[in-house]
């Protein structure tokens, strides 16, 4: 029998440690718990938990929309932007649950469809918008519909995700901005409400039924159509939806059901009579007041409180500043954490920003249901 050399032990050894390094790399991977579930190249992520939806990963990458952004001219107020698509993701809630649904951000619009879609009608029917009339005063046919936006939500089915539920989101103006002339002064034609409101009426049936002929969408695909009036140029509150109405099947659309919602500017205006937010605007004044008591280098402090069906909703908080050291942000920071607790509303999401004229220096943030403020300072 031959004898095995210290050669062969040796080999033996770094065999025997080899498989012992795989056994211990496998089992900690199974003990990870995935951030996402993969179904084919398409990632879900998990939910938090909170009320959100999960979203769609492809290929390792976030799903973005294919026509985010598209408008049919400058966004007269910027504060419509942002909140126009938060809001038209929150009155999504209403019809497709987190715990049943997840999130996609829009596939089927493509960039060319919206820009078309947008575009003024003309030979082609395409367009959206009114054909111009050639006038170049206040008997001038307006933009009236000024974006698009679409979200997709979809469920499982095996190892692929499939589109059961759609939102559509229409922007109205209620003000169009033209130019008489290349490059000449910029005009403002204000648009009534009552002709805002029919226009939206009349093209709903347009979009229904153009959305279905996309490949992809089957007849029996529900599409939620929701009616954004956006705001003035010089409002300090973002617009707000107005109705809704929903296609079951085919080019079906429901009746339409008016959407309560409205922002005001907190402190309120003193020729501002109405009672929405008055307990908010005393809270908000008194916090104010504390702020610049404590710390006087405070240029101002505003608020922009929204409200659905009367409710709060969420308040969005703006304190500018003229501090420069991270001391003196900091300490601020934790001051303004303290006594937004004591004066401002509970129960509700709230944002608070501490900014320069030119930066932000801090974020405060609060949750529905936290009970503090979680504060980040930035360098």
């Amino acid at each position: 029998m031959k004898r095995i050399g210290f050669r062969g032990y040796v080999i033996i050894a770094i065999s025997i440690l080899i498989i012992a390094l795989l056994s211990l790399y496998i089992f900690n991977m199974n003990r990870i718990t995935p951030t996402s579930r993969k179904t084919s190249s398409v990632q879900v992520t998990s939910s938090s938990g909170d009320g959100d939806y999960q979203t769609v990963i492809k290929n390792g990458r976030y799903l973005t929309s294919k026509a985010r952004g598209i408008t049919a001219g400058s966004e007269a107020n910027s504060l419509d932007t942002k909140h126009f698509e938060s809001g038209l993701l929150s009155l999504a809630k209403n019809h497709f649950k987190t715990n049943q649904y997840v999130f996609q951000e829009g596939q089927y619009l493509s960039s060319d469809t919206v820009t078309s879609w947008l575009s003024r009608s003309s030979d082609d029917k395409v367009g959206l918008n009114p054909a111009d009339n050639g006038k170049k005063d206040s008997d001038r046919e307006p933009i009236y519909v000024q974006s698009l936006t679409e979200q997709d939500f979809m469920v499982k089915s095996g190892d692929s995700l499939k589109l059961s539920g759609m939102v559509i989101g229409v922007a109205m103006n209620t003000q169009d901005q033209y130019q008489r002339e290349k490059y000449g002064a910029t005009y403002t034609q204000d648009i009534s409400t009552a002709d805002m409101k029919a226009y939206g009426k009349k093209i709903a049936p347009k979009i229904i039924s153009r959305i279905r002929q996309l490949k992809g969408i089957s007849d029996s695909v529900p599409i939620v159509l929701a009616m954004y009036a956006n705001a003035p140029a010089d409002s300090l509150t973002p617009g707000n939806f107005y109705a809704e109405a929903k296609s079951t099947k085919g080019t079906d659309l429901s009746e339409w059901q008016s959407i309560d919602q409205k922002s005001i500017v907190l402190p309120k205006l003193s020729t501002d009579t109405s009672s929405l937010g008055s307990d908010e605007n005393n809270g908000f004044s008194n916090f104010k007041t504390e702020i610049q008591d404590f710390f006087p280098n405070i240029a101002g402090a505003t608020a922009v409180a929204s409200f659905k069906n009367g409710q709060l909703t969420n308040m969005n908080v703006t304190i500018t500043t003229q501090f420069y050291s991270q001391t003196e942000i900091s300490s601020f920071a934790n001051f303004v954490a303290q006594e937004g607790l004591r004066y401002l509303p509970s129960n509700v999401p709230i944002r608070m920003v501490i900014k320069t004229s030119n930066e932000t220096q801090a974020i405060l943030q609060r949750n529905k249901d936290d009970k503090t403020f979680k504060i980040t300072v930035l360098d």
